[in-house]
């Protein structure tokens, strides 16, 4: 029975992760495009397009596009940008 609990526990880890400048708590595995643009801004809007960059300390860095997600580690820090359009 423990061993449920340790993998369980393990499975819903708390990350402490920064959004925008903002710390944060994130209990998932993944983080995805939407979910970071909703950390960063929750009342939206949601019909534009965002960029969104991270900085990861424990692996790659990169950018997120709709529809796509990363794993989430402690100490990641977010940036969720409005994107300009010309």
């Amino acid at each position: 029975m423990s061993n449920e609990t340790s993998s369980h526990e393990a499975q819903h880890k708390v990350h402490s992760i920064v959004v925008n400048g903002k710390p944060r708590h994130f209990d998932e595995p993944t983080i995805s495009y939407d979910e970071a643009v909703h950390l960063a801004y929750p009342e939206g809007p949601f019909d534009i397009i965002y960029t969104v960059s991270y900085v990861n300390p424990h692996g790659h860095d990169g950018t997120l596009a709709p529809g796509q997600n990363t794993p989430v580690h402690d100490g990641m820090e977010f940036v969720v940008r409005k994107t300009g359009r010309s």
